[in-house]
């Protein structure tokens, strides 16, 4: 199809402690695309890490793009690609989720796929091989997905609390991310996790703020992934205190998710946060972020 596309796609945070691979939420930092057919091809980038979202070589935009038409025996048509990126890139933020979902939408819109937003989400599930980050990114909110097939649901919350993300200089690949993982898990580790989950979903829908310290633990990947996302010891102790209600790994790593009880908590979980960085010899930018109720997914339209 001819004409333009214009998608943003939000940033996620998944996992929340204890919802390994399950939950997720999607967060106010976006990928914006613009696109248009073009005579020949063309990148420009803008934004956070706009010399890699400049780079044609490994774009997973453009590889999902050329890789999904390729695939269902279409010719890609040549695009004016612009990328304005506010989302870290490598650091658990669901920068990937959010690159090949831009790629799917490209390729249904400019090669004539014409898939519905289920489509989208379950293809983007397959290739991210975990289905949390694409529903947050995609539907937006909180969610659980999984399942085979992969299903998702958005969990209503009864307050949006304000998100505070400290992220560090280097990446972490998701892989190295997971090869820290055991094999197998003791049942009282198990009983934890699903315990913690249910704890935490419920305490998100109602808006129990002061059960969040609690229903963010987790026994199942933050124990093991902290040896190398040191951000995450140095700042877990902070939950339930200087306005943080809740602290956890963001997805993989190496970010840290903060939830903040109100807006004008914000320079105090800030400063908190700073010092116990500082006292541990570690240094990260903190974001401010909200909540993101809608997204892509619930406007989309095939054709």
């Amino acid at each position: 199809m001819s004409g333009e596309l214009e998608i943003a796609l939000p940033a996620s945070s998944a996992n929340l402690g204890p919802g390994f691979d399950t939950a997720a939420l999607a967060l106010g930092l976006f990928l914006r695309i613009a696109a248009s057919a073009a005579a020949e091809e063309s990148l420009a980038a803008a934004g956070r890490d706009a010399e890699i979202c400049g780079r044609r070589e490994g774009h997973l935009v453009l590889e999902t793009y050329r890789r999904t038409l390729a695939d269902a025996g279409r010719t890609p048509p040549p695009l004016a690609l612009r990328c304005d990126n506010e989302i870290p890139i490598g650091k658990g933020l669901g920068s990937s989720a959010a690159a090949r979902l831009a790629g799917l939408a490209l390729a249904s819109h400019f090669g004539g796929l014409d898939w519905s937003a289920e489509r989208m989400f379950a293809e983007a599930a397959r290739l991210e091989g975990h289905p949390d980050n694409v529903a947050a990114c995609w539907w937006g909110g909180l969610v659980i997905a999984g399942g085979d097939p992969v299903a998702w649901l958005q969990v209503p919350m009864a307050v949006h609390w304000p998100v505070l993300v400290a992220v560090p200089p280097a990446p972490l690949a998701t892989a190295e991310a997971r090869a820290v993982l055991p094999q197998q898990y003791s049942r009282a580790d198990a009983v934890h996790n699903l315990q913690h989950e249910a704890l935490l979903l419920h305490a998100l829908a109602l808006g129990r703020g002061e059960l969040l310290a609690q229903a963010m633990t987790d026994k199942m990947h933050q124990p093991y992934r902290a040896a190398v996302c040191p951000l995450l010891p140095a700042l877990l102790p902070l939950a339930g205190h200087e306005g943080i209600l809740g602290c956890a790994l963001s997805g993989a790593g190496p970010s840290v998710l903060m939830m903040v009880g109100e807006p004008q908590a914000y320079p105090r979980a800030e400063a908190a946060a700073v010092r116990a960085l500082s006292a541990a010899g570690l240094r990260a930018e903190l974001l401010r972020a909200a909540i993101v109720e809608r997204g892509p997914g619930l406007e989309w339209r095939a054709g």
